[in-house]
């Protein structure tokens, strides 16, 4: 197990206030408007829906019972519920909620770990849009890759990972060499950033091209987990301060 709980932040000047703004966000929406995830109906009626945004319109569908074929168990598969916003708006929506207290606790320890020093290099205006820029292209890449390989259109994805994704994709070229401390067999230990998150990347490359031939792998949307890493990779670029910028390129590992 590899998991990163830290960093080095010693040269981190600014408050990431737009960093914790994110967080809260995400946690009070899971508790308050998801009902910690058990409200299905708005869970449902604001998630992004790879039909409804290649169509633009809303699709309300009726639950249905389904039987699982190795235990015959029954058990019924929520339809998707009106959407009381603009369809295309749920690219925003779907990315401050979840699907569970793993999934949204996963998401918010990467995103408070890693999205500060991004903050600190671009600054807080730059990095609220940076971080939304980067969750709407993860989710069209999830859109499109669903059209494109066939899969079920009608299925909703929500979550921040694909921001998250944006946020790794900057720090890797931002920051390469700098310490992350990961949980790794019982212990902890310091590695380079190009290795914590170089081997998350990886893990992700290699489960979205085995979910390629069919559903995503587990319900996880491998596809904005990719796409929101490169989103962040590149846009990292057009973002940060330049005086800031060209030193690091130096230190690149790309």
């Amino acid at each position: 197990m590899f998991i990163p709980i830290g960093d080095d932040n010693r040269d981190r000047h600014q408050t990431p206030y737009v960093n914790y703004l994110f967080i809260i966000i995400n946690i009070l929406v899971f508790i308050f408007l998801q009902g910690m995830g058990n409200d299905i109906a708005f869970t449902y009626a604001y998630s992004t829906v790879p039909g409804e945004i290649l169509s633009g319109q809303d699709i309300v569908t009726d639950a249905k019972i389904l039987v699982d074929p190795y235990t015959k168990q029954r058990f019924e598969l929520p339809g998707l519920e009106p959407t009381n916003i603009p369809v295309h708006l749920t690219l925003i929506s779907s990315m401050f909620m979840h699907g569970g207290i793993a999934h949204i606790a996963g998401n918010m320890m990467y995103l408070w770990i890693f999205g500060d020093n991004i903050e600190n290099d671009m600054g807080h205006i730059k990095y609220f849009f940076f971080y939304l820029l980067c969750g709407i292209i993860a989710s069209m890449a999830h859109v499109l890759s669903t059209q494109f390989f066939g899969h079920n259109l009608l299925i909703p994805s929500l979550g921040a990972s694909g921001a998250v994704s944006g946020v790794l994709g900057a720090y890797l070229l931002m920051h390469p060499t700098r310490k992350v401390h990961v949980w790794m067999l019982l212990t902890v230990i310091s590695v380079p950033a190009f290795v914590a998150v170089g081997l998350w990347f990886v893990f992700q490359l290699v489960n979205g091209l085995g979910a390629l031939g069919g559903e995503e792998a587990g319900g996880v949307a491998y596809a904005a987990h990719i796409g929101g890493f490169i989103a962040g990779f590149i846009l990292i670029k057009f973002f940060v301060n330049k005086r800031k910028a060209l030193p690091q390129k130096r230190k690149s590992v790309w």
